[in-house]
């Protein structure tokens, strides 16, 4: 398969179970996310990837555990910029990917969720827009929409059944909360049922934001 990945059996197997693929943020890896799958709903599938570019941090390293879904890159003047190339092949590896879990797995391909922290929330906004007949729910977390990434004339895509559950630290030093407000409104404007909350916390998921998306999840 094409992205390295580790499951969490569903506990209660049925003829087809729903899918919570997971998504982590740069520099980490499948293990991040991972770590509480035995929290979340015992009927899903859940299934957390890791990210196709591996960060070197020093020109001896052969691998630093560390992934990204795409470069960020620095200017001379420390502005950051992202490499849209890098994020648009992993958006079509994402989405090829589900198809992937769905031949493999007895997944339920009309109950797909993808849950994203960071640079994996803005795949997940991505894939959702770009492919929103492979996913029918997003939980995005401490990220922000980017255009750039999705796929040409998204906006012609039939949303219907895409639901959005977003949140993000007011205090967040890595991404700025103004960016991640900027969401809801575009794609409400989509007639995408979005959800957004926010927390007194960093870049980081609090206790409360892991419970409001999982109660989210179940209703």
């Amino acid at each position: 398969m094409t992205l390295h990945h580790l499951v969490r059996e569903p506990k209660i197997k049925l003829e087809k179970n729903p899918l919570l693929l997971l998504l982590h943020g740069y520099g980490s890896n499948e293990e991040d996310l991972f770590s509480f799958a035995n929290e979340l709903p015992s009927e899903y599938y859940v299934i957390s990837a890791r990210a196709p570019y591996d960060i070197y941090f020093d020109k001896l390293s052969t691998s630093s555990g560390s992934y990204a879904w795409y470069a960020i890159n620095f200017d001379a003047d420390e502005n950051k910029f992202s490499d849209i190339n890098q994020a648009q092949n992993s958006r079509d590896l994402i989405a090829n990917f589900i198809d992937e879990l769905i031949v493999n797995y007895p997944i339920d391909k009309e109950n797909v969720t993808l849950v994203g922290f960071s640079q994996g929330c803005i795949l997940s906004y991505a894939v959702g827009v770009s492919y929103p007949e492979k996913v029918q729910r997003i939980v995005a977390m401490s990220g922000y929409f980017n255009e750039q990434i999705a796929k040409e004339n998204y906006t012609k895509n039939n949303f219907d059944k895409l639901k959005i559950f977003a949140s993000h630290g007011t205090v967040d030093q890595v991404v700025p909360v103004e960016w991640a407000r900027k969401a809801q409104p575009v794609l409400s404007a989509l007639g995408i049922d979005i959800t957004y909350k926010e927390y007194p916390i960093g870049h980081g998921i609090s206790p409360q934001n892991f419970f409001d998306f999982k109660e989210w999840l179940e209703k």
